[in-house]
């Protein structure tokens, strides 16, 4: 394990156990986080994105800023639904985001879960052609943003513009030279994650998976892991890919974090239906001493296959108690994994 970041999901709610009561105060504590995660050493700050629900949604903003405010840590997404995307509006954004961060952004994108409204990017715009699955929407526009963020000209210029043309086709600005290696798809299957490999993009498996095989998350994410790479060798890429797993990681060093996580430790995973036809296993959290968080963390293969941990935080804690979460795992667990 080489790289280390937190996930959030920026979760909000107007309720007095919640120290994140609404949407600014969401925005403006992960900018906060970031700075702290930055601080204290942490590899990268990444965010979830929902539509519909009181979490963070348009994320280019949030990158944006959090990459004006820190110098040196990944920035990133884990996932941005790409059938709610218009790919050539995102390439823009992305490509601004990166050049204030500096060439920092890591963004993930998939074909999203299920989400709070029925067909919600119907509400978006988008439609199916005939034949398609929303499913297939998501990997369409992932597929024309991946051919955008090459930086070749494609459209022809007005004879009469307003302003002087570069010579040839002209491309979407502003671009940013570099991200197009920088995107990762989130895989729920392995099918996903060949499919993934093939077009040269980076994997990011999270705590939950369809379960094709009955075990347990772990094993089942390390065999994806492993399917990954091998596609990714099979297709010539040249450079080596970046590969991430997410989990839910506390440890009890004090008694607030015992109150808040003591009777968390879930010794199993957990299996449940995303739709009808759609089984999942749902990955345990992990929460003791850190003696014993090291020797059970040890045992996860993904982890071990993985050059990347996302660390699951609970955001509406506050950020100076993620902090505290983040720090504990610092010191305590991650040097034993590998980490540096």
């Amino acid at each position: 394990m080489k790289k280390i970041g937190f996930l959030s999901f920026g979760h909000w709610t107007p309720s007095p156990q919640s120290k994140t009561q609404s949407a600014s105060d969401a925005l403006l504590q992960s900018i906060d986080l970031a700075i702290e995660a930055e601080r204290l050493g942490m590899d990268g700050a990444y965010f979830r994105v929902h539509h519909f629900a009181r979490q963070l949604s348009s994320p280019f903003p949030l990158l944006a800023a959090i990459g004006a405010k820190t110098k040196r840590i990944e920035i990133g997404t884990a996932v941005i639904d790409m059938r709610y995307e218009n790919p050539h509006y995102m390439a823009e954004d992305a490509g601004a985001a990166d050049l204030i961060a500096g060439g920092r952004l890591q963004l993930g994108i998939s074909r999203g879960s299920p989400e709070q409204v029925i067909d919600g990017w119907r509400y978006f715009g988008y439609e199916p052609t005939a034949g398609e699955t929303d499913a297939d929407i998501g990997r369409r526009h992932a597929k024309t943003f991946l051919d955008l963020l090459q930086g070749e000209g494609f459209a022809r210029p007005n004879p009469h513009p307003m302003f002087p043309n570069p010579p040839g086709l002209l491309r979407l600005e502003p671009y940013s030279n570099g991200l197009r290696d920088r995107i990762w798809w989130g895989s729920a299957t392995n099918a996903t994650a060949t499919w993934a490999a093939k077009l040269g993009m980076n994997m990011q498996s999270s705590t939950l998976k369809f379960d094709e095989t009955g075990e347990p998350l772990h094993l089942q994410q390390a065999a994806q892991i492993r399917a990954f790479r091998s596609a990714w060798k099979e297709a010539g890429h040249t450079r080596t890919p970046r590969i991430s797993v997410s989990r839910s990681i506390f440890p009890l060093r004090e008694d607030q974090d015992r109150f808040y996580f003591g009777r968390a430790g879930e010794n199993e995973d957990k299996i449940g239906f995303l739709d009808e036809n759609t089984r999942a296993v749902f990955g345990r959290s992990y929460a003791a001493e850190p003696d014993a968080l090291i020797e059970q963390l040890r045992k996860d293969e993904a982890i071990a296959e993985a050059d990347t941990l996302l660390l699951t935080i609970p955001n509406q804690l506050g950020v100076a108690y993620n902090a505290h979460i983040m720090e504990g795992i610092l010191k305590t667990i991650a040097p034993a994994l590998g980490w540096r």
